[in-house]
């Protein structure tokens, strides 16, 4: 038996306060830009067959009961009783929060007082980058607050993170932007936004993932499935190897967040660069009862001491939860069966799996 007593989630997102009835449920269940097939519901996913298999126990139901049930049960606890059982029940002792969200959402200190662990912010760039433009009148204040606010930032968070393969895609130019370029960007951004408008700009995206890279904090790109409608292959992290290779030798950890369907790609550029780690977190909430076969195929590439844990998991504390699940399940019957097969000893595999489940985070965000 494989064992991880200590799970590191080293990215996910606060859990909704509010009560849910099923439709925003749901929505958060399974974002989809329209409702699900006529005469099924999102539940009928890999995600929710995960919800019913393994968040119902922890409310005193039995495993794979109807949604319905399981939402009265939930409704009936209450939203801080429900989700503190399940975020209790899913094992994580260390939180990695991005706090870039909107909505009403736990911060790191709410959300680690209800799972009994311990939390961590994580900075989003451009959410930073909206803040700061929203208060600075001209382009010089910008870039000053900006570069400011970014130092402010490392003093506390354990790391940045980035969504600037879904703003605008990863293939991005890999070297960091001239100063006069930096300034024509920032002042034509000034000129034409609103307040609330999102950064897509795609120079000062390379300019805010640089500056984040001299910081020496780790920096998250997030990959792979993102926002409904996003176009995917545009988020593929093979486009990111020549910024990948530019910042070889900085000391600055980058980490492909989530990945699938491309996984394999995260996992060969960690294989390829010393400074480059893989998520193995979202990908395995979103395939369900196929977690173990794509978790075998991160580690056919990756170096065990390149792989993290992460739940991905925003609104709904059941994400947490089928998230610790589905990595602990899939990691023990990938690793178990080569030790039964005898590819592996048993003392191997439980030293790997401590790696992935807690190690390589408290290593890569020097949590201790």
């Amino acid at each position: 038996m494989i064992e991880t007593p200590s799970l590191v989630d080293q990215y996910c997102h606060g859990v909704l306060r509010t009560e849910l009835g099923l439709g925003t449920f749901e929505a958060q269940l399974a974002r989809t830009e329209g409702p699900p097939a006529p005469g099924t519901t999102l539940f009928d996913t890999q995600t929710g067959f995960a919800v019913r298999r393994w968040c119902p126990p922890l409310l005193g139901l039995e495993p794979h009961c109807p949604p319905a049930r399981y939402l009265a049960r939930r409704r009936e606890l209450g939203v801080i009783e429900a989700g503190r059982r399940l975020l209790r029940g899913s094992g994580i002792t260390a939180y990695l929060v991005d706090t870039g969200l909107p909505g009403d959402l736990t911060g790191p200190t709410e959300l680690g007082m209800a799972g009994d662990a311990e939390a961590h912010e994580i900075v989003r760039l451009e959410q930073l980058a909206e803040q700061v433009a929203d208060t600075s009148g001209t382009v010089e204040s910008l870039l000053a607050n900006l570069a400011e606010s970014v130092h402010a930032a490392a003093a506390h968070a354990v790391a940045f993170t980035s969504v600037a393969g879904v703003r605008h895609g990863l293939a991005l130019a890999p070297e960091p932007p001239g100063p006069g370029e930096v300034r024509g960007a920032a002042g034509r951004w000034l000129a034409s936004r609103r307040v609330g408008d999102e950064l897509s700009d795609p120079v000062l995206l390379r300019h805010l993932l640089w500056i984040a890279v001299a910081s020496g904090r780790p920096l998250q790109l997030h990959a792979g499935l993102a926002a409904p409608g996003a176009r995917i292959d545009r988020t593929d992290p093979v486009l990111l190897t020549d910024f990948v290779r530019a910042t070889a030798g900085l000391g600055t950890a980058l980490v492909l967040l989530h990945g699938y369907p491309y996984h394999r790609h995260a996992a060969h550029l960690a294989g390829v660069f010393p400074h480059v780690y893989a998520d193995c977190g979202a990908a395995l909430v979103r395939t369900g009862a196929r977690a173990a076969t794509v978790l075998a195929e991160i580690l056919e590439l990756a170096p065990f001491g390149k792989i993290l844990f992460s739940s991905g998991a925003r609104g709904l504390p059941e994400l947490h939860v089928v998230g610790a699940h589905l990595f602990r399940e899939a990691l023990g019957r990938v690793l178990g069966t080569w030790v039964a097969e005898g590819a592996w000893s048993l003392e191997d595999a439980q030293r790997v799996a401590g790696l992935i489940a807690s190690g390589n985070a408290g290593r890569v965000y020097n949590l201790d």
